[in-house]
């Protein structure tokens, strides 16, 4: 890693105080939710949304939620910190501790009736799993659930946006902080790891996905691994990244160039930015997730690069990198106060590059707020 790599994190990137999350209320907004699916339980099997409900932030445990109480199983490995966490969050659930698979199940069967219609999260329960737990649950009427859990996840709390904004300026100032390793012609990884590495630095746990830095020739790949190829002057510099704050991603791609990358490239980069500025322009409640889509992509079209634009123009952020609701010609949604979304589009010309540019933007009555603040400026 480079001398320009090294950097002095702001203290109050980390240290700032964030809102406080409203873990308490969730499980009683779902519980109420039950009647009208059809359910008398839910089996949350997926970590995402047993961290949403609980508070539970460790690599294994199930929750059952009924319409008049929870209980939770973990392995020995979280008996103290699983009391803890949900204590911590103001959950009202039973902490049970089954060493394996099956005790665990064998402990929540234990909770539920026959005759009861128990909804399963399918998907992201195994074939093999969903055999185990018809198994244990026996005399149970197993059902799929839908996604009862990601429609509760997808409208932000106060405290949700606040650890997102934060991964946010995390991201921004480890970005711009690196921009001067640019011009000492790094690799791809190299770039890729002292992002990472800032990232960390200035208080994130992790990445919300591998970086993505793709140059010159690289960038007509939307998700090109970094390789060992060296970043030179006058050509696009394609770079996707975000970081996690307490469960909460972050994502921002810029597109850079360490001098003039030339005519061809600057109307290039130009097309994607006034693509991007009418996506988020678009950003506002009750505007449809289709109508976000259309207004990026008719710029595009109209650019003669339709074919070009080879993906969605954005997605939901949250405590997965990619969750409801999408932002594409297909969705179904309308945008909702609150809701957390990405507006990306981008232009792929293979043997020349490409260009994409993304904000993460939380939904409001009059339009949108960018917690992603990099400067969209392209030549460095």
């Amino acid at each position: 890693m480079s001398a320009s790599a090294s950097t002095n994190a702001p203290a109050e990137l980390s240290t700032a105080p964030l809102a406080p999350l409203e873990v308490g209320a969730r499980l009683g907004r779902l519980q109420a939710r039950l009647t009208d699916a059809e359910l008398d339980a839910l089996l949350v099997t997926k970590l995402a949304n047993v961290r949403y409900l609980t508070g539970f932030t460790g690599s294994a445990g199930v929750l059952l939620v009924t319409r008049d109480r929870a209980r939770f199983v973990t392995d020995g490995r979280y008996n103290q910190r699983a009391h803890e966490e949900l204590d911590g969050a103001g959950v009202t659930a039973e902490v049970e501790i089954g060493l394996t698979g099956a005790a665990q199940r064998e402990l929540l069967a234990a909770a539920v009736s026959p005759g009861t219609r128990l909804g399963l999260e399918e998907h992201s329960v195994t074939w093999a799993q969903q055999i185990d737990y018809a198994t244990a649950f026996d005399g149970v009427d197993i059902a799929p659930a839908g996604e009862l859990v990601e429609a509760l996840r997808r409208v932000k709390d106060a405290g949700e946006i606040d650890r997102i904004g934060r991964a946010c300026a995390i991201a921004d100032d480890a970005f711009q902080s690196l921009l001067p390793m640019l011009g000492e012609r790094p690799t791809e990884q190299a770039f890729a790891l002292a992002l990472e590495f800032a990232m960390r630095e200035r208080g994130a746990s992790g990445n919300s996905f591998d970086p993505i830095v793709a140059s010159g020739p690289n960038g007509s790949k939307p998700h090109h691994v970094p390789s060992a190829r060296v970043i030179e002057r006058n050509e696009l510099v394609v770079c996707d990244f975000g970081c996690i704050v307490e469960g909460y991603c972050s994502d921002m791609t810029r597109t850079v160039s360490v001098g003039d990358p030339g005519p061809d490239a600057r109307h290039l980069y130009d097309v994607v930015l006034q693509s991007q500025a009418a996506g988020r322009a678009a950003v506002a409640v009750d505007v449809a997730c289709a109508a976000v889509d259309r207004a990026s992509r008719d710029v595009i079209a109209d650019a003669g690069w339709a074919d070009a634009f080879s993906h969605s123009t954005g997605h939901g952020v949250g405590l997965e990198i990619h969750e409801a609701p999408r932002v594409a010609s297909t969705a179904g949604d309308t945008l909702l106060l609150n809701d957390v979304v990405t507006v990306e589009p981008g232009v792929y010309l293979p043997g020349i590059g490409g260009v994409r540019i993304e904000d993460t933007l939380v939904v409001g009555a009059d339009g949108s707020e960018a917690l992603t603040l990099t400067p969209k400026d392209l030549v460095l």
